[in-house]
């Protein structure tokens, strides 16, 4: 299963890994050889997908996780470590998105997105610090969107939080010369991200559009996997990966 032509191989946490870009990305980079640790809340899911890449001849272990309390994320980061020896890379791609009109006010949506997009950002960042400055080595890999380079009608505050990711990134960068920090903004993406409420008339109309334009997650999980397989002196800081019709 290991492709020998990567340059080592690495432990790496996926939040977010149930379905959609965490699950094409668990077993791409299992594919390559690189350990992988995951977690999201759907356990059942979450146990297909290791068995599956274990028999694949892979290494891949799981964790319940929801990413918005961060002692859960500093257990999921715990198990990790003690499960393979050691953090490599962090893949913080656990999203929500459910778009509506900001005079709609709904506003426990908004507290959601900030909750799991932002927050829950910050807490796996929070989380894998202090093994990845002990081994003064690291990769942290946030999930933005191309959305965090425009903003649309309806999309406000998703817009707002995926701005901040990259916000965060580049402060990150810049004050570590030890950690590689990169975000990957997707376009449209087959995903379960337009199933999770919103207003009913914007996500049919987003539905839509996706099922017109979409790639296939895999394409994401290969851009990641581009970033995370390079010399550790390089640093793929930002990719925008979408469908070549999108505007």
């Amino acid at each position: 299963m290991t492709d020998t032509s990567i340059r080592e191989s690495k432990t790496v946490l996926i939040t977010g890994a149930s379905s959609g870009i965490g699950e094409a990305t668990a077993r791409h980079l299992a594919s390559l050889g690189h350990q992988v640790m995951l977690g999201a809340r759907r356990t059942d899911r979450l146990a297909a997908l290791v068995q599956d890449i274990n028999e694949a001849g892979g290494q891949a272990d799981f964790r319940q996780l929801d990413v918005s309390v961060l002692e859960e994320m500093q257990a999921f980061a715990g198990a990790a470590h003690e499960r393979f020896g050691r953090i490599d890379v962090l893949v913080n791609n656990a999203g929500v998105m459910p778009l509506s009109p900001l005079s709609m006010r709904r506003v426990e949506e908004w507290d959601r997105m900030i909750d799991v997009n932002l927050r829950g950002t910050l807490h796996g960042i929070a989380a894998v610090l202090p093994y990845m400055e002990e081994r003064r080595s690291g990769q942290i890999v946030n999930i933005a969107s191309s959305s965090a380079h425009r903003v649309d009608p309806t999309a406000a505050v998703y817009c707002a939080t995926k701005f901040a990711v990259r916000a965060l990134s580049e402060g990150l960068r810049q004050e570590s010369e030890d950690l590689r920090v990169t975000v990957i903004s997707p376009g449209f993406t087959s995903s379960e991200l337009m199933g999770q409420g919103g207003a009913p008339e914007v996500m049919t109309e987003v539905r839509t559009a996706a099922d017109q334009l979409a790639i296939p997650a895999s394409a994401v999980a290969q851009a990641i996997a581009y970033a995370v397989d390079q010399p550790a002196h390089v640093d793929v800081n930002e990719v925008i990966v979408r469908p070549t019709a999108q505007r």
